[in-house]
């Protein structure tokens, strides 16, 4: 299996939820405001015998009137018609931005034209009632009642090689996946594990729906990860987006 990250930038988030783009060459860490976080916001290519997946869907931020989720893809040599399947850990703006796109109208547009989304049932209606900030609905409205978007209801598997699991960790019906091909496993924890620091330390972290689940899942992953030589991919890492135990 190949793995691309997508990386969209550095940003500095706090519990305004509001991300300031930082820049790591020029932008002193020291000065970025008190509780703030430093993250990448990343989605990943996984490239399969059967599919190209898309691994979250990044900000949804335009670039002279393209996503730049759109100009990454094209930069590593895929349309956006490739995209075969769209993995979603949850919904939150920060992951599900480039889901769909805005016309020069103003409509939505779903932006992989020949991929099935994923996407749990509870999730997609979470979105909805629960709104902005968190979430921003007119951008996912193109989801509902869609025949590309398949809701999952709890664990499953996909096509026989893709297993996911609902956590509830980060937010509440948060979702894991698991991708098994040729003797690989690559395991995107999203949100449940966005970092390789926290997958080595124990805290619980206020920004989670249930942190301390959180905490106890990484400590599982990270034990039977690395027992069984799992590729960790790291959706805001703003420097280890892949991580494998030599």
């Amino acid at each position: 299996m190949k793995v691309i990250p997508l990386s969209e930038g550095s940003f500095t988030v706090d519990k305004t939820k509001v991300l300031v783009p930082f820049n790591m060459d020029t932008d002193d860490i020291q000065n970025r405001a008190a509780g703030s976080l430093l993250v990448e916001v990343q989605p990943f290519v996984v490239i399969t015998e059967k599919d190209i997946l898309l691994l979250d869907a990044g900000l949804g931020f335009s670039v002279e009137g393209e996503l730049q989720l759109i100009r990454n893809l094209r930069e590593n040599g895929i349309e956006p018609a490739q995209i075969t399947k769209v993995l979603m850990t949850h919904l939150h703006k920060d992951h599900a931005g480039g889901v769909s796109y805005r016309d020069k109208l103003g409509n939505y547009h779903i932006t992989f034209p020949n991929a099935t989304y994923y996407i749990q049932q509870q999730e997609l209606e979470y979105a909805f009632e629960t709104g902005f900030p968190s979430f921003m609905p007119e951008e996912l409205a193109v989801l509902e009642n869609n025949p590309q978007v398949t809701l999952l209801n709890g664990d499953g598997e996909i096509d026989g090689y893709i297993s996911y699991q609902i956590t509830g960790g980060h937010s509440p019906f948060h979702q894991v996946y698991w991708i098994k091909e040729g003797g690989e496993t690559i395991f995107f924890g999203g949100d449940d594990a966005p970092q390789l620091q926290q997958m080595k330390s124990r805290f619980v972290a206020k920004y989670d729906y249930d942190g301390k689940k959180c905490m106890e899942l990484r400590k599982l992953w990270w034990e039977e990860g690395n027992k069984e030589h799992w590729t960790f991919l790291f959706y805001h890492d703003v420097k280890s987006a892949v991580y494998k135990q030599a």
